[in-house]
């Protein structure tokens, strides 16, 4: 295996060997050599991959009678991270998508108004991360799609209502995708033995939390739940905790946003790159481009740095809001 991979690449690999359709696996195999840096040491591996992605795609067509329509589900990921929105008919995720982003879901007092899943994006300061409003999760009949989707998110939004038994519809819904080997990632040691099962960040986002008195109902539900859940009393109505929403999808992406500062200048503090946390000097480098990575002479970081404009090495280690100055042979 050739060193210096991206953590991203680690990331699209685990989703690709969860893969169980010839599309996913064509999907991420196309990701992941996306993320492979072009250099002689990773050329068997970008090798590999294109030998496997066209076997698939020959597979595909081969399996084809005439030309098939691409699933409403197949989402690609735009921005920061993608959210998949879940829960419950009533539940109040179409109105949270529509209040949150630029997406226009169908909003109904009714049940089952969603039947297709609908992307928008969602501003958390400067990064865009993509919330996806999906159709309530049903016992009756889901489509795979569906569950296919879910999968592949970086994070899934459990939204309940305060209002309506929310622990039978927490505990419905959790075993509901744990029936289809969806699990919460605080839960993964109870599955140690099947890799099948695809394990994922949870927030619960207890909806309709509309006055004073429900704040009250979501301190009990909290106060007899597991303390492993991540939780956020929320109101698509009112607007209520919408920052603090924001800031936990943040938090659980485990994502930072870094600055490039060219020599001289001054950086441009509402383009961020954005980096997985842990993310090193050369991993931005790379990020900024390939070359300056391969060229790197030092780097100098305001922020996180013992003191502004520091020289740090190759592995520094970013931080959330950290400025770089890259220069290179």
């Amino acid at each position: 295996m050739p060193t210096n991979l991206p953590p991203e690449y680690f990331a699209v690999d685990k989703r690709y060997r969860a893969a169980t359709t010839t599309e996913e696996k064509i999907e991420t195999l196309e990701e992941l050599l996306g993320t492979i840096p072009k250099h002689k040491g990773t050329d068997h591996l970008r090798a590999d991959l294109r030998r496997k992605l066209s076997k698939f795609k020959d597979s595909m067509q081969k399996g084809k009678a005439g030309s098939r329509q691409v699933s409403a589900f197949s989402i690609k990921t735009e921005g920061a991270g993608q959210a998949a929105v879940i829960g419950p008919a009533n539940s109040g995720k179409s109105s949270l998508v529509a209040a949150l982003t630029n997406a226009q879901p169908e909003v109904a007092e009714y049940p089952f108004s969603t039947w297709n899943p609908t992307p928008g994006m969602m501003m958390i300061e400067n990064v865009q991360v993509q919330l996806i409003d999906t159709p309530p999760l049903n016992r009756d009949f889901v489509e795979p799609d569906l569950i296919d989707m879910i999968r592949r998110a970086d994070l899934v939004l459990l939204t309940i209502d305060i209002q309506a038994s929310p622990f039978d519809q927490l505990e419905e819904t959790v075993a509901f995708l744990e029936s289809h080997r969806i699990i919460p990632l605080h839960r993964q040691d109870d599955f140690p033995q099947d890799r099948r099962h695809t394990c994922l960040p949870f927030l619960i986002l207890v909806n309709k939390v509309d006055d004073e008195n429900l704040d009250e109902d979501y301190k009990v539900f909290t106060e007899l739940l597991d303390d492993a859940w991540h939780t956020v009393p929320i109101s698509a109505t009112t607007g209520h905790n919408v920052e603090q929403f924001k800031w936990a999808v943040f938090e659980l992406l485990e994502i930072i946003r870094v600055y490039s500062q060219a020599p001289g200048k001054e950086p441009d503090l509402t383009s961020p790159f954005v980096m997985r946390r842990g993310g090193t000097i050369e991993e931005f480098a790379a990020q900024v481009h390939q070359e300056i990575a391969s060229d790197l002479k030092t780097s100098r970081v305001w922020g996180s740095a013992d003191f502004d404009g520091q020289m740090v090495g190759r592995d520094y280690v970013l931080q959330d809001g950290d400025v770089v100055e890259l220069r290179a042979k």
